[in-house]
């Protein structure tokens, strides 16, 4: 039997453990590493926001061992996807909704949905669109990295600036329109026009609310409006799993976008499959977040960066200020610039310093020179340690 300390600690308490193994020597062994030590791998603290390349946010605490129950035990996929699309449907006020791997995924099924119905022929034939609608309407100011989720089931974008240019790129080859949320206004038609047009010419309104979060009522705000599909992410602000996302809207084109996801095998949204532990998970999380007091959450947001800013003005030469978020006015943003010729230091020196250091912090970097600290995902207590780290760095330049 191999009896190795690992083994020993695992099996007994400390109570029967004293008996035999003298209480100093455990004082003195050394922890287990985390899994990120392990790795050799630092985590950051997060002053960039919910960006998918740094995690883009933690779960809530809660989630964890429901999550855990539900890998533990085999359920009918089909059957967890309906239970939880109607708690789903019900808290977002539409029709009804299915869990998806995060809003470009409930993007590429929304629109896998306005293209086949639920045709199991065409459903097959994707991203092959002969004799099919084959055209997706946008907004020139809308066009967007993600916008790719919608290119993936093979449609052209046709880009619109005006609703005369909306109206005369209507015809029988329009699929849907998509139309991206808390976004610039400029040279858009307003929602409500395009709503008016797709009910006209018999297309559906897909919006983008990956950007609408916070606060929860801005997706509530959407069914009444006459939106057909809505595309929500569960792992950034909502803090479900990162991996996950919600599709919400009519009945018929979600019962056609389940047809275009796992666990059907023939069809385009296999690869996106969500597993039964994020589908509890993002359900959970829209529970929690949907009733959250989010006035509280933007006060603790406001104080952080005060905090900052506070600790910040004790160091000559640096420019401080807020720095408008055009997603979110929710999101609260500190600017830091400084002189880099008069401090010797550089915006890339100073980055590569905040990644080095303890801890190691992620910011973004401004445009023109300088960095912004951003507080919305964070954990209180984060802006005493990034106004420290800020603190040497600029005091060793």
């Amino acid at each position: 039997m191999n009896l190795n300390r690992r083994n020993l600690l695992r099996g007994v308490g400390l109570g029967s453990l004293s008996g035999f193994w003298p209480l100093s020597k455990l004082a003195a062994a050394r922890p287990v590493a985390s899994v990120y030590q392990q790795l050799g791998i630092r985590p950051v603290i997060n002053c960039m926001g919910a960006w998918t390349v740094i995690g883009a946010s933690r779960q809530w605490p809660e989630l964890h061992a429901p999550m855990a129950e539900a890998s533990s035990q085999f359920v009918f996929l089909e059957e967890l996807q309906e239970k939880i699309g109607a708690r789903l449907s019900k808290l977002i006020g539409s029709e009804a909704a299915m869990v998806t791997t995060g809003a470009a995924g409930a993007i590429t099924l929304g629109t896998c949905a306005s293209l086949t119905g639920p045709d199991p022929e065409r459903i097959r034939r994707l991203p092959d669109l002969a004799g099919m609608k084959s055209e997706a309407l946008i907004h020139k100011s809308h066009r967007n990295n993600f916008d790719h989720a919608v290119r993936n089931t093979g449609v052209k974008l046709i880009e619109i600036e005006s609703k005369e240019q909306l109206l005369n790129a209507i015809s029988g080859r329009t699929a849907m329109l998509y139309f991206l949320g808390a976004s610039s206004q400029e040279r858009v038609v307003p929602l409500e026009e395009c709503i008016a047009a797709g009910k006209k010419a018999g297309f559906p309104i897909l919006v983008d609310g990956a950007n609408l979060l916070p606060t929860w009522d801005n997706i509530q705000k959407l069914t009444p409006m006459g939106v057909d599909l809505i595309a929500i992410s569960g792992g950034k602000h909502m803090r479900g799993p990162q991996c996950s996302g919600i599709l919400a809207g009519r009945k018929d084109l979600i019962q056609a976008a389940l047809l275009n996801s796992s666990p059907h095998e023939d069809a385009l949204g296999r690869p996106m499959k969500v597993g039964r532990e994020e589908m509890i998970g993002v359900w959970l999380a829209a529970e929690k977040y949907s009733k959250l007091d989010f006035e509280a959450f933007n006060r603790q947001c406001v104080d952080q960066c005060e905090y900052l800013i506070r600790e910040l003005k004790k160091i000559r030469g640096l420019e401080l200020g807020y720095t408008p978020d055009v997603k979110s006015h929710r999101v609260q943003r500190v600017l830091v610039q400084w002189d880099e010729q008069k401090m010797r230091l550089t915006t890339d020196e100073f980055e590569r310093k905040l990644l080095d250091g303890e801890p190691r912090i992620a910011a973004l970097r401004h445009q023109t020179q300088g960095m912004t600290f951003v507080f919305f995902l964070g954990e209180p207590g984060d802006e005493k340690l990034v106004a420290r780290r800020l603190k040497e760095i600029f005091s060793a330049s």
